[in-house]
Formats: C-alpha cells, structure tokens, sequence
C-alpha cells in the first residue's frame, strides 16, 4: 500500500508493507531516492521504578545505501555509528519523547534505518518523518504524529524549504523545526540548527515559512494512520481515592516548598530527599497497599513540579531566589595550564567548564568516513562529563550519547568563528572538561572554548558564549513564563530547554527540547529575545578577561611555515619511494604536508628546525637560470662529462670541452673525481630541462 505527498515539486512516499512484520510498526519512507525503513517495538513487560522512560532511538547508516564499501582492510561491516548518526539519533529522540504517555514503562525501541541515499535529498529528516509514522500506525501508545521540515536562509538572503545539499552549502542558518497540532495551532517540539552569525528575526521567518507545511505533514501522517494504523494498547492507570491525595498533602503541607526553595544546591537536594524519606516512611506506617505507595512517590515529583511552576508563574519566584531573567554569578579565568597551547575556565553558579586548546599540524586533521560524508575536519570539539562532575561515583567509560550530541551541538556553534586554512593553518582541537555541573554545561562549553581560543591566539571570527532558556506554563491557562539560565530543578522539572549560542553579532547554534506538546511563536520569539540578553551579558563579562585572541602564539605550540611550489615540482620533494620526503623528516623532526596545488605545510616544535625543512625544500624546488653560479659536489663520471649536484636533488652536467682546461681533456678523471667540490655556472638550460654547466673552479676539501 502507498501514499504519496508532494513537496517542493519532489514525491513524499510512503509504503507499507509490513516487511519488519514482527515490529509493532513499521514504514518505508522516501524522498526522490533516499529510503528510510523506521520501526517500532514495544516490550510485553513492565519497568518499574526506572526514573525516566526506558526509550531507545536508533540512526543507523548503511554504507550500502550510498554505494560503497567502507572500513579497514580487515573489517568492512559497519560498526560503531558516527558522531553525525548518533546526532540524527538524538534529533528524532528528542522529537517524539515528549508524545509518549508518562505513566507508560515499557521499553520501546525505534529504529530508522538508511537504505538508499541519492546524494541530493538528506535522510535525517526523513528518518524523523518515517519514525513519526512507524509509531503513529502501531498500537504502542503515542500521542503524535509530528513532522519535521528542514529551512535554510541563503546568503542573498532567500529562504529555502526542504532545500538540497547544493543548496545547503551556501546558506548561513540551516535549521530543523520538529512540530506537533494541537487545537488546529502548530506548536514546535524540537529545534536543530546552525548558523554563521543569523539575526532571531531570520529564525522567525525561517518557522513561518515551515509552519504551513508542517502543518499538511502531519495531517497526511493522520491519513496514512486511520487507513493503516492499529489499536492503541490501553494504559491501566493506578488512581487511588482523593482522601488519600488530601492524607498526602496533609504530611507535606509547606515543608516541600520550604526545602525546595533555597539558594544553595546541596542543602536543597539534601533537604528534598530528607523529606522524601520521611514521607514514605509515615505513609508506610499506615498503608500497606503498595500500588499506594508507587503512587505515593510519583505524587512526590508531581508536587515539586507544581510548585516550581506555581511559583514561577503567578510569583516570579525560582528556586534559587533568581529573577526571572537573572543569569548566575559568572566568572572567567584564561592561561590556567601554562604549557597548554591555549586554556580557559568558565563558571556560571555550580557548572564549570575547562577547555583546553591544542594546536597541531595540517595532518593532524580527523579523516571523516561515512555514508554521507568523506573528508577531513581540522576543528574538533570533545567534551567531557565525568561522574565527580555530579558528586557521583560511577564506572568511568568513553562517551556516551549525550557527550557525544553536546559536544557536537558546541563544536556547531564555534565552528562558523574559526578562521580559514589559507589565515590560519593549524589543526585546531578543543577539550572540554566539565567539572562542576548544574545546569546547561553545553553552553558553558561553548563559551570556555571561545575562551580558550583566543587565550591560544586563534584569530576567531568573534567570541562566542551561549546560554539555556527555560518555561514554566500553565497547560490549562496557557499562563508562562520564560526563564534564563535555567538550573537543577527548573530544567528537570520545567518545561522546555532552548540552548542558544552565538557572537554580538547573531547566532550560531540553537538546541530546542521541550517535555511539554510543544511551544507557539510567541514563547519562542521571547525565549530568543531572552537568550540574546543573556548572551551578549556574558560576552561583556568575557571581554573584561581577554578581550581578543592573543597577537602571539604560545611558545610550547608548533610552527608552521609555508610555502608554494610548482606542483610539477613535487615528486622531486617526495623523491622515489619518498626517499627525499622521509630524508627532510628524520634530519629536522618535522612534519610535511603537501597539498595537490604546491602548497606546503611544514610543521615543528621549533622554529629553527622549521627553516632548516624551508630551505631545503626550497633548494629543491628553486628554478635555476642561466648565468647563476653554484658550488656542488662531483656525483657521478660518465665519458663525455660530469654530473654535479648543485642543489638538493638537482644535477646539472658539465661537458668534457667545459672542464676550463686550456688544453684538450682527454679523460673527465684526469680533471674531476667523485666527491670533488666544484664551483660551477650555468650556462644553458634545454627545452627538457636539462641543465649544462662550465667548470669554474675546483674548491678546497
């Protein structure tokens, strides 16, 4: 069975055959000839007490999809998936986590998998469509569809739906809006987005232009479903009787509020849990029903929930004492570790961020290998979240999703402000280490590093910095309001997460996930009024610190010298097997990058070293000319002359009639041996290149 959208004068199909027949959901999705099969399952048995909704997304790349056969030598099935594919991951997660039932604790797992890719239509929108479908048609409980548009805004200043690769190259904001209906209004559930320095007004526009569309998507994802869909499973829900609700809030009364609103994290967390403890312990004292006790914990969390909406929308009062649009205290601090190529720490309240800036050579770049993408990345972004980061104790292992997707979300919004390969040479990597967290490390790395760059002397386009803007809003009265630099209990038990990142000058990055339906325009427009605020606050704090990249490198970072050659020149650098190439390297202890179009890199920890590697090169490469006198070394005799080295891998002959005797040389011996050093002058050079010397002088050993 299929049915058919068209968008953008392109053909949205989808297919159902029930081909994963197990599955209790399953869809073929695709655009032009990208294909997506999404799936969902849903486990028979109940999680309890988990904490959280045992949800599992999964992006998975086939490099069948794209025509090739990638990996090493040894293995060449896919393993371990990208940054980029767990980023897709992610994207879908934080779209459809929000529709699903609170009170549901079964696993589910959905997985998209890439099945074709025709290098114009990108598939991770259409994974996030067909994940929304595979659910949406089967029976596990799930309160979508939601659609997913992706918009660019040019360069010229146009603005693009659904635009193509080519397309995408030449725009500076490209952004994803995730959208849900709800009461015939459009309401935005996740953003994704990157930009070189956008306006908010372009982010506005850019969701206008989607909503219409978002809007058709959705209402063709009903279709598809009432035709095609399943039952949905009903959920039993635990209701116990209202004196029980009113025994629960006698015990609490205004203690909650009182340990909950307190400036200080740890007496806070310390208090809450204090009276957690005691709560269900008086409850146990009296009740011997269990389903009333679960209850009896989840209303605990409900509670706190309440009052920190309650309080922030009818009072305008948080949990930490802050105002509203009250950022935490701040502070910067650069040149931490002295023999680091550059370091800085940011500080906002309890979440710090230490990012460590190293520069390397052009070889040091990270080769890219996937589906997509092939090619070199020479600025990386890696953070790090260790348990000390959250006084916990637990197994210290590589990154997981979540450190993969932040650093990735600040490595977007730094990336636009790193200068070109032609101004700045380097590999550029940057490390961040959160050591204390409590509330939007993602944006505090953005704004360490942006720190840490210009501690390095990076000359960076702007600094940047980014901040995380919460709500609070009344479901039934549609009352909210918008928090800055939310923290602890506001971002766990608020409603929205909108991470916003980018220069004085405008955005770079932009991260939205809500666990309500989703927000209108209006909270949004605000939430980026708020976050520029912010933004630029901190931008001001920075400056007092560094307010520039530094005029000079740090003396422990490499030197890179350049130069350009005759590309024709350049298999005389490398020499036959790459015997001149490795001969530069062991003698100097440099490194030597050489690009297609005679561009050439050399890199060393010392300068001297450095110019030693330039100047050999540039003997070997030098255009010799008729007239110039050099002093070489006799290499090799021959009947009719000899061949004489007068320049690193350069040999010029001189004739026997060139010896500079006065009389008739018989023999080049009688004049010349091998190893003599000569004073010798050009004096023609062939339509081959040949070079033909006359003797001048023999030179002392």
């Amino acid at each position: 069975m299929k049915f058919n959208l068209e968008i953008n004068n392109k053909n949205l199909e989808v297919e159902y055959n029930n081909l994963a027949e197990q599955a209790n959901g399953n869809v073929m999705v695709s655009l032009g000839d990208t294909v997506v099969l999404a799936t969902s399952v849903m486990s028979k048995e109940e999680r309890e007490n988990l904490g959280f909704f045992p949800l599992t997304v999964e992006y998975e790349e086939k490099y069948y999809a794209a025509g090739k056969i990638k990996g090493s030598r040894y293995i060449k099935r896919e393993s371990r998936p990208s940054d980029e594919a767990i980023c897709n991951a992610r994207l879908i997660d934080r779209a459809i986590r929000p529709l699903f039932d609170k009170d549901l604790s079964r696993e589910v797992q959905v997985i998209a998998t890439v099945l074709s890719w025709d290098n114009e239509n990108d598939p991770d929108v259409l994974a996030l469509i067909s994940s929304s479908l595979s659910l949406a048609i089967s029976d596990i409980p799930w309160q979508g569809p939601v659609s997913a548009a992706r918009v660019i805004k040019t360069k010229d200043g146009r603005f693009i739906l659904n635009p193509s690769y080519e397309e995408r190259e030449n725009s500076e904001l490209d952004i994803v809006f995730a959208a849900v209906l709800r009461d015939k209004e459009i309401l935005i559930n996740m953003i994704e987005g990157g930009a070189d320095e956008a306006d908010e007004e372009s982010v506005l526009k850019a969701f206008d232009l989607s909503r219409d569309y978002l809007e058709k998507l959705i209402e063709f994802q009903k279709e598809v479903a009432e035709k095609i869909g399943k039952e949905k499973i009903k959920i039993e829900k635990y209701e116990p009787e209202e004196s029980f609700r009113n025994k629960m809030r006698e015990i609490l009364a205004d203690r909650l509020e009182k340990a909950l609103f307190q400036k200080d994290k740890d007496k806070r967390a310390q208090d809450v849990n204090l009276l957690k403890q005691e709560f269900i312990s008086t409850l146990l004292e009296s009740e011997t029903d269990s389903n009333k006790i679960k209850f009896a914990k989840k209303f605990f969390d409900e509670e706190i929930d309440n009052l920190v909406h309650l309080n922030a929308i009818k009072h305008n009062k948080r949990v930490d004492g802050r105002k509203l649009d009250e950022l935490r205290e701040i502070s910067c601090e650069v040149g931490l570790l002295k023999r680091a190529h550059g370091s800085a720490l940011f500080s906002r309240g309890q979440t710090k961020s230490l990012s460590i800036l190293t520069l390397g050579a052009p070889g040091d770049q990270q080769l890219l290998e996937g589906m997509e993408i092939v090619g070199k990345k020479r600025f990386m972004h890696h953070y790090n979240f260790p348990p000390y980061s959250t006084g916990e104790v637990k197994p210290v292992r590589g990154p997981g999703r979540r450190e993969i997707g932040h650093g990735m979300l600040a490595e977007k919004a730094i990336l636009p402000l790193i200068p070109s390969v032609d101004e700045f040479p380097y590999t550029i990597r940057s490390v961040s280490e959160m050591l204390s967290s409590n509330g939007s490390t993602s944006m505090a790395s953005v704004t360490s590093t942006s720190l840490a760059l210009m501690d390095a002397g990076v000359p960076i386009k702007n600094p940047a910095s980014g901040i995380a803007i919460g709500l609070m809003q009344d479901l039934e009265t549609e009352e909210f309001k918008v928090l800055t630099d939310i923290q602890g209990p506001e971002d766990h038990h608020g409603d929205m997460d909108f991470k916003v990142a980018g220069t004085e000058k405008g955005i770079t990055a932009i991260q939205l996930d809500v666990k309500i339906w989703g927000i209108n325009k209006e909270i949004m427009k605000e939430a980026l009024s708020r976050a520029k605020k912010a933004r630029l606050e901190i931008l001001n704090k920075m400056k007092k610190v560094i307010s520039g990249p530094r005029s000079e490198l740090s003396p422990f970072a490499p030197r890179i010298l350049t130069m350009q050659i005759n590309p024709e020149k350049i298999r005389e650098v490398i020499g036959p097997g790459g015997k001149i190439i490795n001969a530069i390297i062991a003698e100097t202890g440099v490194s030597i990058d050489i690009q297609d179009s005679g561009l050439i890199f050399i890199t060393s920890d010392k300068e001297e070293t450095a110019n030693k590697a330039l100047e050999w090169i540039k003997n070997i490469t030098k255009e010799v000319e008729v007239g110039e006198v050099f002093t070489g070394k006799v290499k090799r005799i021959l009947e009719f002359g000899a061949f004489v080295e007068i320049l690193p891998g350069q040999e010029g002959m001189i004739h026997i009639s060139k010896l500079g005797q006065k009389t008739r040389v018989k023999k080049v011996e009688d004049v010349l041996k091998i190893g003599d050093n000569v004073s010798v002058k050009v004096i023609s050079i062939d339509e081959q290149g040949r070079i033909n010397l006359t003797l001048l002088k023999k030179e002392n050993k």
